[in-house]
């Protein structure tokens, strides 16, 4: 203890008091230190700017993300905490207190009104609203049999995305599950109620029927893996005779009630795909003989159909982006293309996983040029993209509607276009360089960057050259063009859909299961009763066309991505992002959503032989006044739609018994009906 205590007291040898003679020459040195010319010359000072320097801590990048993020998660979970802390009743009260109160819901509107559970309903979803789990997988998805690994919470995308990719994608060669894994639907109105925690799908629907006394022996999700062709589910689930034992049950159970079905998204195509199918002889068919459909059905509510495709299909299986993406980059330029993000090989996964899923090409464009316009004209020329007030323009022969403040004629028919200069130049002045003779397979580039590889790296630069020499894309050409960056998804498609007009419906080829999800090259269902709905939001700039150019990573990775410094300016106010919108739901145009039930089967046409009773019901859309009213009730976005009040009344309403003219007909805001008649369709 003595030595210890000795230690401790033991003084420095410089503890001497400092005189004022050594504090004002510490001061000088200091000083002088501090000059930048004399910190290289004066080693006493390297060493001590040196050690100072090492005892400061420097703030990097990293120090402010790691900074910002955790900010942001621990807000998340402070308002989180709040949320579940709070009585039930609270998020209302707060809403009534700011905004007055709220409307009752359609489904307590319309019990108060007497209304009563009538029609059994059926469900169809769409793409990606529904629910899978894996039952079986390679070891990589130890311990995640009958979890979720579509829909839900996501989990298990963040904790090993490669094993969540390897599994959700389906064999290249058959369209089918790979070796070793089986993904298949939830089952259920679970299956796509919500699409994650909080993010409703059907949930708001299904709770209002339940106001007017439906429940689960009278309500159907016919959910499906939306990944596969629609026959393909036949072939592997037996989805579609599921579904058709379930609506024969519903109606043997319901006093012979026919049911009313509702559609969504690529639902829309599926079902119609079941229609021919359910009515086909076997083994291709479900032996159901040609009046099933009268029968069964009393109507076909279709919400968001993209029936004609859309061309949002094309970017996605083009380049694996569409407006989202191009928008991210427009507010990050340079950013997510830095290799350190792995934004492009990120693209890539999203490529390969998305191109073995067959339903993706039931959405590409159908009807050629005839429907989406060519390269100097299309239905939609004319549409104003701002809210400015219109005018009538007579161009070409055709009154036709233009924006005062938008002199450009917007050539939709162009899908693709290299190059923000050749939208506007008439068809006689692009030099067009045919690429479908072009040689593929001579890229000499490094090839040590390709992690994930892709059907573009087969078709080497001068195959990639070919393809933005040709300059421009119509919808016809599309198809040569997917046909050409794609061989293997376009030929395994091919025999699963198909996207021309039929000439004479009644040739014997279109009984095939490829031409059923298209209308225009099918029938409908000889059902003179049945009534088919087209339910569609209107008033958002919605992915038409799209101006493209050649990646600057094209050795490596896609070789070809939007333009996001492609814009229009006030001149051009439907071009942002090198995305050229027109009206619609965000996600389908009105042309594809609308034109059958405006005019392709309106009345007795080839198409609709029994004169089917078709209505439009269009939903213009309205933002939320607040954040406290979440996604909106009256919005017109293709997947916030299905908690739109006025959509649900409509619906509630025809399963209750209600016709199509006893709802109100034909509730057009669009310029649907002016671009139907601009379509020279045979019908």
């Amino acid at each position: 203890m003595t030595a210890l205590r000795r230690r401790k007291g033991k003084k420095p040898q410089n503890s001497e008091p400092q005189s004022e003679e050594n504090k004002e020459k510490k001061s000088n040195d200091t000083e002088e230190c501090s000059n930048s010319e004399n910190l290289n010359l004066n080693p006493s000072c390297s060493s001590s700017s040196s050690s100072s320097s090492r005892r400061r801590r420097t703030w990097s990048c990293v120090d402010s993300c790691c900074w910002f993020i955790g900010c942001i998660c621990s807000l998340w979970w402070f308002l989180l905490f709040l949320y579940n802390a709070m009585p039930a009743s609270f998020p209302q009260y707060v809403t009534e207190a700011i905004t007055g109160p709220l409307p009752d819901p359609p489904g307590v509107k319309l019990a108060k009104e007497g209304l009563q559970a009538k029609h059994p309903v059926v469900f169809v979803p769409g793409i990606v609203t529904g629910g899978l789990e894996l039952w079986e997988g390679h070891s990589c998805a130890e311990g995640l049999f009958r979890k979720r690994l579509w829909g839900g919470t996501f989990g298990e995308l963040y904790k090993r995305p490669l094993c969540w990719v390897e599994h959700m994608s389906l064999d290249n060669e058959t369209g089918l599950d790979p070796p070793g894994i089986k993904i298949r639907p939830v089952s259920g109105l679970v299956a796509a109620d919500y699409f994650a925690p909080g993010y409703f799908v059907w949930a708001v629907l299904i709770a209002n029927l339940a106001r007017i006394g439906y429940e689960d022996k009278n309500m159907y999700m016919a959910a499906y893996d939306w990944r596969i062709s629609f026959q393909n589910t036949e072939v592997r689930d037996q989805t579609l005779s599921r579904i058709k034992s379930n609506i024969e049950l519903m109606v043997a159970t319901s006093g012979g009630k026919k049911v009313v079905v509702v559609p969504h998204s690529m639902g829309v195509l599926y079902f119609l795909h079941f229609m021919k199918w359910v009515e086909a002889p076997a083994p291709m068919g479900g032996g159901g003989g040609p009046n099933w459909c009268a029968e069964h059905i009393k109507a076909v509510m279709n919400i968001g159909g993209p029936f004609l495709g859309v061309p949002k299909a094309v970017s996605g299986l083009f380049s694996a982006e569409a407006k989202d993406i191009a928008i991210a980059r427009a507010v990050a330029p340079g950013v997510l293309d830095m290799d350190v993000f792995g934004f492009f090989q990120t693209l890539q996964h999203v490529m390969r996983m998305t191109r073995s899923w067959d339903s993706t090409m039931s959405m590409i464009p159908k009807g050629g040029d005839t429907i989406w316009g060519g390269l100097d004209w299309s239905p939609e020329e004319g549409h104003a993209c701002s809210s400015k007030k219109k005018n009538i323009v007579q161009t070409s022969g055709h009154n036709k509607t233009g924006d005062l403040a938008n002199s450009v004629r917007i050539k939709y028919g162009r899908l693709l276009s290299f190059g923000k200069d050749v939208t506007d130049l008439h068809s006689s002045e692009i030099e067009m360089v045919d690429f479908r003779g072009a040689i593929k397979g001579n890229n000499l580039a490094n090839t040590t960057c390709r992690d994930v590889w892709t059907e573009y790296h087969d078709m080497g630069i001068g195959g990639v050259k070919a393809v933005a020499d040709y300059k421009v894309y119509t919808a016809n050409s599309v198809l040569d063009l997917l046909h050409f960056v794609a061989p293997k998804m376009m030929k395994r498609g091919g025999e699963h859909f198909s996207y021309g007009i039929a000439d004479d419906l009644d040739d014997k080829k279109y009984d095939h299961y490829k031409y059923w999800s298209n209308p225009l090259e099918t029938k409908l269902p000889n059902a003179p009763e049945m009534e088919i709905f087209s339910m569609y939001g209107v008033g958002i700039p919605t992915e038409r066309a799209y101006v493209y150019k050649l990646s600057s990573a094209a050795e490596c990775y896609i070789p070809f991505q939007i333009d996001t410094s492609a814009e229009g300016g006030e001149e051009g106010p439907c071009l942002k992002g090198g995305v050229y919108s027109v009206d619609g739901d965000e996600t389908v145009p009105v042309l594809s959503a609308g034109y059958m039930c405006a005019k392709g089967w309106r009345g007795k046409t080839r198409f609709n032989p029994s004169g089917i009773r078709t209505f439009i019901k269009e939903y213009r859309h309205a933002p939320p006044a607040t954040l406290l009213e979440g996604r909106g009730t009256q919005s017109g976005a293709h997947v916030d739609i299905m908690g739109n009040f006025a959509l649900i009344e409509d619906i509630i309403r025809v399963a209750a018994g209600a016709t199509g003219e006893e709802i109100g007909g034909d509730q057009v805001y669009s310029d649907i009906l002016k671009w139907s008649d601009r379509i020279k369709l045979k019908l």
